[in-house]
This record gives structure tokens, sequence and C-alpha cells, in this order.
């Protein structure tokens, strides 16, 4: 072979290594379910906000899994947990809640 047609496969080479790697990519998945939403609730739901019925101060010591049941319909979003903070926005929502977790249970309730 010359050294103008070696040239010419030593620049191609990346290429077709990135089109194997494009097309390998593209092959199918296995179907797994979708993964669960995060820790925070959507807004307006038809049965609408079953929390709104009783003080935020009744969250107060539930299990994590008790008041995110309890929060169904509403607007919430989990503000820290055993310490860890999670982001959140600067918008003021009076209808969210932020809830506070230590050990398992709500440590605090704050809106907006």
């Amino acid at each position: 072979m010359t050294a103008k047609r070696m040239t010419t496969r030593a620049r191609l080479l990346p290429w077709i290594a990135a089109a194997a790697a494009l097309v390998a990519g593209c092959a199918t998945q296995p179907n797994e379910p979708a993964p669960m939403p995060g820790p925070q609730g959507g807004r307006g739901t038809p049965a609408g906000c079953a929390a709104d019925k009783f003080a935020d101060d009744a969250l107060l010591g539930k299990s994590e899994a008790e008041a995110v049941g309890l929060l169904q319909g509403c607007a919430w979003r989990l503000g820290e947990r055993d310490g860890q903070q999670f982001p959140g926005t600067m918008d003021y929502n009076p209808q969210r809640r932020t809830l506070g977790i230590t050990a398992g249970k709500v440590a605090w309730v704050r809106r907006g």
C-alpha cells in the first residue's frame, strides 16, 4: 500500500469508530418501569389537597411515608433529610409545603 492510502485510512479510523459507537448506543434497551417521581408533589389534582383540611403542625411527628400520603394532591417538596439539604427555588408559593425530615419523621413544615 502507498503512504497516501495509509494516511487516508488513518484519518477515517476515528470517524468509523465514532459511527460504530453511535450505532451501538441506539441498540434497543430493555423495557424497565419508569422511575418513581422525585419527592415533590404535584399541584391541583382533581381531588384537591386533603392536607388543607388541617393545620401544618398536624404533619409534625408523622413518618415520611404518612406525610407523603397526606400530601397527595398538594404542592410540597423535601427541604432537608437528616441534615442533608435539598435544592429549592426562590419563588414564593403560599400553597407549597417544604418538609424537614429527621430520623424518618417530619421535624418541621414551612410554607412557601
